[in-house]
C-alpha cells in the first residue's frame, strides 16, 4: 500500500486522514530530549543517544535506558511541561480540520502522560494519540511500550502499524513529521510534509515531499487545497 507521493492532490475532506508527529512538529522542541538533558542524574544518556543514532540499538532500548537515568517527581515534571510551547499554527490548523471534519491523529515515540499534559494545558483534549506509556514511581519514570512491532526493532512505537490501522485503500493520507521515526510511516502517505531528518531521508530516497519549517505552511496548503 506504499504511495507514490503525488505532487498534486486535492484534499477531499471525506477521505483525508492527517497524521502528526509530536516532538519538533507540534511542539517547538524535542520535549523528551529536553527532559533527558535537564533531569538525568548522569551522562549515560549521551552514550545511549550515540548508539541509537549509529543504529546499534533501537529507540526502545534507548528510551528505557534514558528514563532509568532521570530523577523527577510528577509535580516537578508538570511544572516543566507547563513551559513547553506548541507551534503557533497548530491550534489554527486543528480548528480548520475540525471544521472540514477531517480525521487527525498524533503518532509519537514520546510518552502518553507527557503529550496529554501538554495538549490539555493548550485546551486540546480530544485529539487521538498513539504513543508509548508512562507511569510514576516516586521520582522514577516507568515506561511501557504497547505499540512495539513484533517484526521490527527499530522503533519503540511502530507508527506505521497505527497509521495503517486508521486508513483504508481510498484514504488520502497526509503525514507531517521531522524525524527518523517518521520515515517508515511517511512511505504510506499521499502527501508528506517534512523537515530536518525526515526531509533528508525523503531526499536521499527520492521520495517527493513538501518541505516546511512551521505548521503555518501546512495550514496554508490545506486552505488552498481543500475541496
Amino acid at each position: 500500500m506504499e504511495r507514490k507521493h503525488n505532487k498534486t492532490v486535492v484534499i477531499d475532506s471525506h477521505k483525508c486522514v492527517v497524521f502528526f508527529d509530536f516532538d519538533n512538529t507540534i511542539a517547538t522542541c524535542d520535549v523528551f530530549d529536553d527532559m533527558v538533558m535537564r533531569f538525568s542524574k548522569d551522562e549515560r544518556w549521551i552514550k545511549l543517544e550515540k548508539r541509537w543514532k549509529e543504529g546499534k540499538i533501537g529507540s526502545m532500548e534507548c528510551l528505557q535506558g534514558q528514563l532509568e537515568g532521570i530523577r523527577i517527581t510528577k509535580k516537578a515534571l508538570d511544572r516543566h511541561l507547563s513551559s513547553i510551547k506548541l507551534d503557533p499554527y497548530f491550534k489554527r490548523l486543528i480548528h480548520f480540520l475540525d471544521a472540514k471534519r477531517i480525521k487527525k491523529i498524533i503518532l509519537s515515540d514520546n510518552f502518553d502522560y507527557i503529550l496529554k499534559r501538554i495538549l490539555n494545558q493548550n485546551s486540546l483534549k480530544k485529539l487521538k494519540v498513539y504513543s508509548n506509556k508512562l507511569k510514576f514511581d516516586k521520582d522514577r519514570l516507568i515506561p511501557h511500550f504497547p505499540f512495539r512491532s513484533k517484526n521490527c526493532k527499530l522503533c519503540a512505537h511502530c507508527k506505521t502499524e497505527n497509521l495503517l490501522a486508521n486508513v483504508n485503500e481510498d484514504s488520502i493520507i497526509v503525514y507531517i513529521g521531522d524525524g527518523n521515526s517518521d520515515a517508515c510511516p511517511a512511505k504510506y502517505a499521499d502527501i508528506v510534509f517534512a523537515k530536518k531528518d525526515l526531509w533528508k531521508c525523503c531526499r536521499d530516497k527520492k521520495l517527493h515531499c513538501l518541505r516546511y519549517d512551521s505548521l503555518r505552511e501546512v495550514y496554508n496548503y490545506f486552505k488552498r487545497s481543500s475541496a
